[in-house]
């Protein structure tokens, strides 16, 4: 289905992972607001389906994103309201609070620029095509970046691979990004959303109750610091130990057969 009759984003489900798809291919589909609040709308789709255990996000057409629709958005950058999370939606940059806690797998290829590095840093695995061209360039226009690019990247590629790029507004390749640690994988151009799903899917096929206490403690450890994370190890394990989750686990294991995991 489509959350808009006029292209902005599609969403399919297709068994336990959730597809959401860039859709303004004409655009290079650059972010207007419509397209923000529709994406906002399909996380919110993906967290609150309890049948879906994973999100792969991808753009339709040539390019991932051209970032920002900038005509459009000049008011807002003036304004507190700039990419603001719509009411009941979920934040897509990670910033507001209001994030999924459910694994989402990015797929990218062509431009991947601005917003769509922020999306990728708000994300948990990163596949890239090997066309794929990746820019920060909100300093040639005099502004930065306020999707949390200046809080992740550092983290995520180190000082001074997040500066020399950041501070330059340069592009970079998606041997670049690998190299960085930015993404996970190249893939050869048409290739990278299949292997974006076949990683969700198998991350799907895992008992649901333990991707989400793995992905929260990680999340944890790295927002709020080590001693803090493991301050609440024990006491988010023990709910997991009582799961009947955990008994398909080891009966599995003991019949030497795949588990059949029902998030329990």
């Amino acid at each position: 289905m489509t959350l808009t009759a006029e292209g902005s984003v599609t969403v399919e489900k297709r068994g336990h992972v959730l597809l959401i798809g860039l859709d303004r291919t004409k655009k290079m589909n650059a972010f207007d607001k419509k397209m923000y609040r529709d994406l906002a709308a399909a996380y919110g789709e993906l967290q609150d389906d309890d049948d879906i255990r994973c999100g792969v996000l991808f753009g339709n057409g040539d390019h991932f994103t051209g970032g920002l629709d900038l005509p459009e958005w000049t008011e807002e950058f003036a304004s507190e309201r700039f990419a603001q999370v719509p009411e009941g939606g979920y934040d897509p940059l990670g910033i507001e609070g209001t994030r999924i806690n459910k694994p989402l797998v990015m797929a990218v290829q062509g431009w991947c620029m601005t917003i769509g590095i922020e999306l990728l840093l708000a994300c948990d695995i990163r596949v890239a095509a090997s066309n794929t061209k990746f820019a920060q360039i909100e300093i040639k226009r005099g502004i930065y970046p306020v999707g949390g690019a200046t809080v992740r990247l550092p983290a995520e590629i180190g000082w001074g691979n997040a500066m020399r790029y950041l501070l330059t507004g340069d592009t970079f390749t998606a041997e670049d990004a690998y190299r960085m640690g930015l993404v996970q994988e190249i893939t050869e151009p048409g290739q990278q959303l299949d292997r974006a799903v076949e990683i969700a899917e198998t991350i799907a096929k895992q008992a649901p109750l333990g991707v989400y206490a793995t992905l929260n403690s990680s999340r944890l450890a790295r927002d709020a610091g080590l001693q803090t994370a493991f301050n609440v190890l024990m006491r988010d394990l023990q709910p997991l130990l009582q799961s009947e989750d955990v008994e398909e686990g080891v009966q599995s294991f003991i019949e030497r057969r795949e588990a059949n995991f029902k998030g329990k």
